[in-house]
């Protein structure tokens, strides 16, 4: 007859198995998340008309393209995590244009905000995230690349023509999270 477990044991194994299920929880999403990319494009078009003036001379920040070349699953999962918080919290902004329709733009906020909260259960909490890889902090770029964005937005005085510049940002971001995600889930 087997030993009965001790607390210990018992604390060990709950952990294993929790540890467990959030990893084949972050491996194994829904079919919905593998179209969040393809939905949220669809809702970025859908909640902001074409500007009616060209808009000439506005050149927004680029992408930084070091942020695509993650081979690490974990990293790859923060990486999109953070850019998903910074689109949340730049689409949700009070500033948006008026002439954007409402009810996409909630739907991609909420979209968004479900898959933050799916990428944050992946993630571990006290894990060091964002090592220094070579010249620069993944984190640390982002974060510029969105201040960029900001900065963009405030040098154009929030007009339409700067939002759309940072719309068609947003899609080529979603489009490098939805490649970081497939990497995550490798």
């Amino acid at each position: 007859m087997p030993a009965p477990a001790t607390p210990h044991t018992r604390l060990g194994l709950l952990l294993l198995l929790t540890a467990l299920a959030t990893g084949l929880a972050c491996h194994h999403q829904p079919a919905h998340d593998a179209t969040f990319p393809w939905r949220s494009l669809q809702l970025l078009q859908a909640m902001a008309p074409s500007p009616t003036q060209p808009c000439h001379h506005q050149q927004p920040p680029l992408f930084p393209d070091t942020l695509l070349h993650s081979t690490h699953p974990q990293q790859a999962a923060a990486t999109a995590l953070r850019i998903l918080q910074h689109l949340f919290h730049t689409l949700s902004s009070p500033s948006t244009p008026q002439h954007w329709h409402n009810h996409p733009r909630q739907q991609l906020l909420n979209g968004l905000q479900h898959r933050i909260q799916r990428l944050q259960h992946c993630l571990p909490h006290n894990a060091t995230l964002f090592p220094q890889q070579g010249p620069r902090n993944p984190l640390l770029t982002i974060n510029k690349y969105f201040r960029h964005i900001h900065h963009f937005l405030r040098a154009h005085n929030h007009s339409a023509c700067a939002w759309d510049h940072v719309r068609l940002e947003a899609r080529l971001c979603f489009q490098h999270v939805h490649n970081l995600t497939r990497t995550a889930r490798t």
